[in-house]
């Protein structure tokens, strides 16, 4: 009796039988990010770099500064707006980054300023680092015009902008924060919804201390060092391979060793970003001594003409007590050319 034929269920190829690519025109495609409506206010250090990771994206860009936009921005396709208005009459999300509560106070409730160019459903977010309180204020006032607020500072420097690898801290409601998290991964790696309005700038507040306080710790080390007659370099390199290595010991200990203090992060910033420490620390009941006294640190920089230092200029302060200079050493004993 013959063998029966084997069966092949309808509309399946045999077993073991390889299965067709489908033609190209019907593989299904990876879903391209939506093209946003993006207003962009303050294009200074930090904020220039992330607006053009914006536009590099495909994002619809509209841009304001006090001063006219940057050629290299217009060249990607970011439209100038005279004013601020301007800018949320034409933009569904609105950033700002200007360097502290007055400047976004003015951006977004001055002349011309966006809250008079909203419609409901608008988001805007402020990426600057301002107080905590003013932003709870601020965000009131956005909610009140039927739009969501954000707070979103971030951290990492121009270095970081530039880099699109700066971390940012969310404060806001979850919807709004799902809708422009696709225009945060474009700027930063690590971006977290801390919690609500006001969250996410407790958070930087609180980023400020610790590295503050870093910048500090490591000024002393490599100015012990030094003094002692050890090589700041090698000690550095040896460091970086310890429990003490961190990301301020490799970046801000080599501008402490090779006195490249231009920013950067400026010190008055960081003066600014203390102050909202000190006076929250008040507020709250708190002591934190040494925040203060990174803070005199940074005003005695000042005092010698330092605000626009790199905020790793702060070692400045303790060489000038020690009356030394990290380096000193290996300069004094190098030969005479």
């Amino acid at each position: 009796m013959p063998a029966a034929p084997a069966r092949v269920s309808a509309g399946c190829a045999p077993r073991n039988a390889p299965t067709p690519s489908p033609p190209d025109s019907t593989r299904p495609k990876k879903s391209e990010e939506a093209a946003m409506n993006v207003g962009f206010i303050g294009l200074g250090i930090m904020g220039r770099p992330m607006a053009a990771h914006l536009a590099d994206a495909g994002h619809t860009l509209y841009v304001y500064d006090i001063n006219p936009a940057p050629e290299d921005l217009l060249g990607k396709g970011a439209k100038a707006c005279s004013s601020s208005k301007e800018v949320a009459e034409k933009a569904d999300v609105i950033i700002t980054m200007v360097p502290d509560t007055p400047h976004v106070e003015a951006a977004l409730f001055g002349k011309g300023g966006v809250a008079e160019g909203l419609k409901p459903g608008k988001i805007v977010v402020d990426m600057s680092s301002i107080s905590p309180i003013e932003t709870k204020a601020f965000a009131k006032r956005i909610n009140e015009l039927g739009c969501d607020y954000l707070d979103a500072p971030v951290s990492g420097g121009e270095v970081g902008a530039k880099a699109a690898s700066l971390t940012i801290m969310v404060g806001g409601p979850d919807k709004a924060f799902e809708t422009v998290k696709p225009l945060f991964e474009k700027m930063g790696k690590n971006v977290t919804l801390v919690g609500g309005n006001g969250d996410g700038q407790t958070t930087k507040v609180a980023n400020q201390i610790i590295v503050a306080l870093t910048i500090e710790a490591v000024g002393e080390a490599l100015l012990f060092a030094s003094k002692a007659g050890a090589d700041p370099a090698k000690v550095r390199q040896a460091l970086m391979g310890g429990f003490a290595s961190s990301r301020i010991l490799e970046v801000h200990g080599e501008r402490m060793v090779k006195r490249t203090f231009d920013p950067g992060f400026r010190i008055e910033l960081h003066q600014k970003d203390l102050n909202l420490a000190l006076s929250g620390a008040r507020a709250l009941g708190l002591s934190l001594p040494n925040t203060a006294t990174c803070q005199e640190l940074f005003n005695a920089c000042a005092a010698h003409g330092g605000k626009a230092w790199d905020h790793s200029g702060m070692v400045r302060a303790l060489e000038i007590m020690a009356n030394f200079e990290i380096g000193q050493n290996q300069r004094v004993t190098e030969p005479a050319e």
